[in-house]
């Protein structure tokens, strides 16, 4: 970090830690520890990911065989993630919508950062890992294949997919479906709204009724049972955003305190009056709740906090392996399959050891993973087109 510029999480601020043009982004604070939270919430985000890709393991083609979701191991202890986890690209989408407002979203409007610095930072950080997984599981599908005659869980291996995941397009409307590394599909997503984003910015401005407007035109879509996930990503990406600035409006405020002790009461309370009243059974239930609880989440999750420089060092290591870990899963998870196959064995996927050991080694495989490939490779490919 520059000379009298205090720590920040490593993972969410490193984009905007260094001079663009010769300038550094003003949307760039200098708060102790801003945002460390959001690395915690993240993290347990990409864990409810893993949590509910378990059931891969129970796959026979494209669907799960002899599969009791209750039977899953560790069940009374990890039901939330194994139920809802999959709601965890929500919340990605929301977390990306805050980082990307909070960093960018002067820098961008003021032409701080052109198309091409924006372009480089986003590629640099998603297309390498991306790249290199996507050759694992075509080869180790392939080989899966020989031997099965289907392919493991993703079914639509072919060069059209090919094509289109290797210019992350595989859930642009294109597919017939989940292909090679499946979970790539909201990265997919999330490109085209990096893309609005930049746009709406440059050439329309950063006025907080612009990004309200597109919320509530998501949202009207949704209701109006037009929506898809590329709608469904802006609306979680712009309300996160909408977190981020208003945060930054009232931190300065007289106000901060007064909204963060609302903040906490809704987020603490929400919950329970959902539960009393028994408003999961509406059929937009996720939506509507996710949409307006983990927003609240993030602004909470964003205070300025003091921890010990180890908790932050650990914080900021967790954080840092959630994207690595969401790439990384199924490949690991294919050649566990393949394992079993040629040894002639069966998964153990009921037994509490193979979970801890697969979530476990998922994590640590996945800490390397960015510490040996994406934070080199990332640095040297900004390094080299900055």
């Amino acid at each position: 970090m520059g000379s009298g510029m205090k720590q920040v999480p490593i993972s969410i601020m490193r984009e905007v830690s260094k001079p663009v043009n010769g300038m550094i982004a003003p949307t760039l604070h200098n708060n102790h520890n801003k945002l460390l939270g959001l690395e915690v919430i993240r993290f347990v985000s990409a864990l409810s990911v893993l949590v509910w890709h378990y059931q891969h393991f129970f796959y026979r083609a494209d669907k799960p065989t002899d599969f009791v979701r209750e039977h899953q191991p560790l069940y009374s202890f990890f039901g939330f993630f194994y139920d809802y986890g999959y709601n965890g690209v929500q919340v990605f989408w929301c977390i990306s919508g805050f980082i990307f407002f909070w960093k960018y979203r002067y820098a961008i409007a003021e032409k701080i950062i052109n198309a091409k610095s924006f372009f480089v930072l986003r590629f640099s950080r998603l297309y390498p890992l991306h790249l290199v997984t996507l050759l694992l599981v075509a080869l180790l599908q392939s080989i899966y294949f020989f031997y099965k005659n289907f392919y493991f869980v993703y079914q639509n291996n072919n060069v059209k997919h090919f094509l289109l995941q290797l210019f992350l397009a595989s859930s642009w409307g294109f597919e017939k479906g989940a292909s090679f590394n499946g979970p790539i599909w909201s990265i997919s997503v999330e490109i085209l709204i990096y893309l609005f984003f930049f746009i709406i910015l440059r050439y329309i401005g950063s006025s907080l009724f612009i990004n309200i407007a597109v919320v509530f035109l998501c949202v009207i879509a949704k209701l109006a049972d037009f929506s898809n996930s590329i709608f469904d990503c802006l609306a979680f990406f712009y309300v996160g955003g909408l977190s981020a600035i208003a945060l930054q409006y009232f931190e300065k405020t007289k106000y901060q305190n007064v909204l963060r002790a609302f903040t906490l009461c809704f987020v603490v309370l929400f919950p329970l009056v959902v539960f009393i009243d028994n408003m999961y059974q509406n059929q937009y239930f996720a939506y509507f709740f996710l949409i307006l609880y983990v927003p609240n989440l993030l602004y909470l999750g964003a205070q300025n906090v003091a921890v010990h420089p180890v908790m932050q060092k650990i914080i900021e290591a967790v954080g840092n392996m959630t994207y690595s870990s969401y790439l990384i899963h199924f490949p690991l998870q294919l050649i566990i399959a393949l394992y079993c196959l040629w040894t002639q064995q069966a998964i153990p996927r009921h037994s509490t050891l193979f979970f801890a050991g697969f979530m476990l080694g998922t994590l640590v495989v996945s800490y390397y993973v960015y510490r040996f490939f994406e934070m080199p490779v990332q640095a040297s490919i900004r390094k080299r087109f900055r």
